[in-house]
């Protein structure tokens, strides 16, 4: 059987989402072929032959450029069956399957790939969300792209680093009753998370640094799912490979539970940690149940610090509930905690995003500023109760894709939205900015859960939320 996987937006990492499966398939005698649009044309060939087109949909974005691919595909091979797995798949099914898709697969999907191609008769039309625990195969990287043409780690000093990118879980952990409402892992995981074999995770990232990479970043939702397996799995890489380092990405609230485990990440090459803080507004923070307040997030970072840790956090600045005088705020709290070179200029300028299943539906207020949705957008649009907001947020994004265009650094582009924010008469903010330096950073950064301004191929993904 011919199956071309494709995927459309992976944060500019080498996508993990096709070369797990991939090996799954080739052990089933499938005759795979990986396409990663984000660096290479559709393979016309590949998917006239084709049997089956698989669209890998983790993300929101992902999921709207595998709608504008899909007129193609059935261009060139009309009967070719389609197939979308991923966090984005399940909670968009009723249209997917309306394209035509035999199946929709979230969760745990690559056993379900396995069978759907082992056995064709199956057909899998009703949605499928698999989390049963599975025994992972080592990716197959063959058929992709150099770890050249991904993301790069981007050091103080001004050089680059080959970046790798591997799973040591999916699903996130949830140790109490929170779940984060406008996160697209819950409503899929609802609490659960499943572990990749620490055997293959490492097998994972030895044949990336075979192939050059000398930073990798681990793609989990939470880093600590599971810590204990998480830890293990970095102090058995730290003593294979001494000179790789590598990031990962952990919730405020564990960082908190589970703060004895920092030097374990320090000791072992961790250069920064990613962590979702979305506001500084604890109103806020309690409607999207994130389970953390803000001053949790200063203690956190405090310890972080301690350990000699960078820390990336990400933000949601633009919802229903944001005032021009809350933006402000929100800045001046950047500017103060020395976060300046730390977060991504589009950190500043994102929209909160609404798709279909999101947990945010279930707030009474969200149903004041929410229009019906749209399926061109795959998404619930809003429009704030103060036009003022929407032109600023508008302003901003604006003044951050014109920022990277020119190549300015994170710094001035704060400084730009600062002034943007109308907080130009308080000179300080310049002069904090200069003085906060670098910290390392992926080139292409990571960020989720907003609204894209616009999804088309061949946009650097900074541009596209």
């Amino acid at each position: 059987m011919n199956v071309v996987l494709v995927a459309t937006y992976e944060c500019g990492h080498q996508p993990f989402g096709l070369a797990s499966p991939a090996a799954w398939l080739a052990e089933i005698g499938a005759r795979v072929t990986c396409v990663d649009l984000t660096r290479s044309p559709l393979d016309e060939a590949a998917v006239s032959a084709a049997d089956l087109v698989a669209f890998h949909v983790p993300m929101h974005t992902a999921t709207r450029l595998a709608l504008e691919v899909v007129p193609d595909v059935r261009r060139l091979n009309p009967n070719v069956e389609l197939c979308f797995f991923g966090l984005y798949a399940p909670a968009n099914a009723e249209l997917l399957t309306g394209l035509g898709a035999m199946a929709v697969i979230g969760g745990e999907f690559e056993t379900e790939l396995a069978w759907l191609v082992n056995d064709r008769r199956r057909r899998a039309l009703a949605p499928a969300v698999a989390l049963a625990r599975q025994r992972f195969r080592v990716p197959d990287r063959s058929g992709l792209p150099g770890l050249e043409r991904y993301a790069q780690l981007q050091m103080p000093d001004g050089s680059t680093r080959l970046a790798g990118y591997t799973e040591a879980s999916r699903g996130c952990r949830h140790r109490c009753r929170h779940r984060c409402r406008h996160c697209p892992v819950v409503p899929v995981y609802d609490g659960r998370f499943r572990v990749v074999q620490r055997d293959v995770v490492l097998a994972d990232i030895d044949q990336q640094v075979d192939a050059g990479a000398r930073h990798i970043t681990f793609g989990d939702p939470d880093f600590w799912n599971g810590v204990t397996h998480a830890v293990r799995i970095v102090r058995e890489m730290h003593r294979r490979h001494p000179d790789v380092s590598y990031d990962v990405t952990i919730k405020v609230e564990h960082l908190l539970r589970d703060a004895r485990y920092l030097a374990a990440l320090a000791d072992t090459g961790c250069l920064f940690v990613t962590t979702a803080v979305e506001s500084f507004d604890d109103e806020v923070l309690r409607r999207l149940a994130k389970g953390h307040t803000a001053a949790d997030f200063g203690r956190a970072l405090g310890l972080l610090r301690r350990h000699g840790l960078a820390v990336h956090p990400t933000f949601i600045p633009f919802h229903p509930w944001t005032t021009p005088c809350d933006y402000g705020a929100f800045l001046e709290r950047i500017a103060a905690y020395d976060l300046v070179a730390s977060v991504a200029p589009i950190q500043l300028a994102l929209r909160l995003l609404v798709p279909a299943g999101s947990l945010l539906l279930d707030l009474p207020e969200m149903a004041a500023v929410l229009g019906p949705f749209d399926a061109g957008r795959l998404v619930f649009p809003w429009r704030h109760p103060d036009p003022k907001v929407d032109a600023l947020q508008a302003a901003v994004l604006e003044a951050v894709t014109a920022g990277e265009c020119e190549g300015r650094s994170r710094a001035e582009i704060f400084d730009a939205v600062w002034r943007l924010a109308g907080l130009a008469s308080r000179h300080d903010c310049a002069h904090r900015a200069e003085a906060a330096g670098d910290v390392p950073h992926l080139l292409e950064p990571w960020f989720c859960c907003a609204e894209p301004p616009a999804v088309r191929l061949g946009v650097p993904a900074a541009a596209l939320i």
